[in-house]
């Protein structure tokens, strides 16, 4: 056996889905953009900071989400850069009136 996969097509949404279930009181998840951000939004008056890259193995930066980590995160297909709706999706999860970076 090399992999555990039911679809490579539907890889990225399920362990997003997966991410939202295990730690629904962490973060919040936007399964058409494939944007994870955290639970209860952005922090108003906070620099927003967001990350996102290809899901090679597996969506990565969607990990770092939380208290005092990223405030969003973008993933992108499998070893595919996030699209520019996506990035837009995640800075505006991410932007509490301060900024995004």
């Amino acid at each position: 056996m090399k992999k555990l996969l039911n679809d490579p097509a539907d890889v990225v949404v399920e362990a997003l889905t997966g991410m939202g279930l295990a730690h629904p009181n962490l973060i919040a998840v936007d399964l058409q953009a494939r944007v994870v951000g955290r639970r209860g939004g952005p922090v108003r008056g906070k620099v927003g900071v967001v990350a996102g890259g290809g899901s090679g193995h597996e969506p990565m930066h969607a990990g770092y989400v939380g208290t005092g980590m990223l405030d969003a995160a973008c993933c992108g297909e499998v070893f595919t850069s996030p699209v520019p709706e996506q990035w837009l999706a995640a800075v505006r999860a991410a932007d509490g009136g301060a900024g995004v970076v």
